[in-house]
């Protein structure tokens, strides 16, 4: 494996633009999860960039609560990467030019999502049965600004009709500045394994960056699929769920050829109540208590096999409840909360 990693260092770094990458672990926009808190915490435990969730390109939308938190983004260290997500290439247009006023440094379109609610509404991966329309929405997306534009997909609708090279071709003549191909067809949803065969095959066929999607949850496996596809980055999505040390253990192996140390049990602690605090200040103490239920259940599911820890966390109602829960956790409370963090 120190040959594959070797290849990797040997190689620049991906450009976005004018935006040159530091490493080649990038955050995969995930609709719920990838808020600024959690952004943030990607971002300084290694990954080069980071992705928003998507925001609807419908901005008459924009008033709800929900869309007014997942348009912020000044202030975050840049590149600011932005995902919209819509079927009407002008409206798509539009958001990308609002956003970028907004202080968006690249956008991103999203036609990878495989949610009924997204397809349905004739956007994310349904728009991949619709090559027409796609070169349509990409063409006026790039047009109407001047910074980069990138482009999410799937490697297609379903197993019959799977076209992310034809789709690849389309992004590259319309100017998209790079290209993140989730390994799994819309039917597929998140289930079987990732075909990276078909992003090899997408890398082969375009010049822009080709970033990899799909099943990459450990340093080895990040080297192997860049190995094997060719592609200029890994973009990491459930696997960082409860785990944003990932970015940090890639980054290092692909730099050295050698495994990162993992976070010991003050680290964890000391991340789990900085993502707490995080949440609870962006999204307020009602707010913050039911996403943190989501965030920190990530943590505590991927230590505690029985889930016993989770289910109780979902319990609480107050946000100094949950505080109080992780510091009683970590002290080793037998009695109140039980030690399987420690014999994680």
């Amino acid at each position: 494996m120190r040959d594959s990693v070797s290849s990797q260092t040997d190689r620049p770094l991906p450009c976005i633009g004018r935006h040159t990458l530091p490493n080649r672990v990038i955050l995969a926009p995930m609709a719920g999860v990838t808020d600024r808190p959690f952004r943030q915490l990607c971002r300084e435990l290694g990954a080069g960039l980071v992705v928003s969730e998507m925001v609807t390109a419908d901005s008459r939308l924009w008033h709800t609560r929900k869309s007014q938190q997942r348009l912020i983004h000044r202030g975050e260290p840049g590149p600011r990467s932005v995902q919209i997500a819509g079927g009407d290439p002008q409206m798509l247009a539009e958001a990308a030019r609002l956003n970028a006023e907004a202080g968006a440094e690249i956008i991103d379109i999203n036609m990878g999502c495989p949610a009924k609610k997204v397809c349905n509404k004739a956007a994310g991966s349904a728009l991949l049965r619709d090559e027409r329309l796609v070169a349509a929405i990409l063409d006026a997306v790039v047009d109407a600004v001047d910074i980069p534009v990138t482009l999410k997909i799937r490697t297609g609708w379903c197993r019959e009709t799977r076209n992310a090279v034809r789709v690849a071709r389309l992004a590259e003549n319309a100017g998209i500045a790079a290209l993140a191909v989730h390994g799994r067809t819309r039917e597929q949803r998140y289930t079987g394994e990732a075909e990276y065969d078909i992003i090899a095959a997408v890398k082969q066929q375009v010049s822009i960056p080709v970033f990899a999607n799909g099943d990459i949850t450990t340093p080895r496996r990040a080297a192997e699929v860049l190995v094997y596809t060719g592609a200029d980055a890994v973009m990491i999505g459930r696997g960082a769920q409860g785990n944003p040390w990932l970015f940090r253990e890639i980054e290092h192996y692909l730099r050295t050829g050698r495994e990162h140390a993992p976070p010991n049990v003050e680290e964890i602690e000391r991340t789990m109540q900085r993502h707490l605090r995080a949440l609870h200040a962006h999204y307020g103490d009602y707010l913050g208590v039911r996403v943190a239920r989501k965030h920190i259940g990530w943590y505590l599911a991927a230590r505690d096999p029985s889930r016993e820890h989770r289910a109780r966390f979902n319990r609480l109602e107050q946000a100094r409840a949950q505080f109080d829960f992780l510091h009683e956790l970590f002290r080793g409370d037998a009695a109140a909360i039980g030690n399987g963090i420690h014999a994680a």
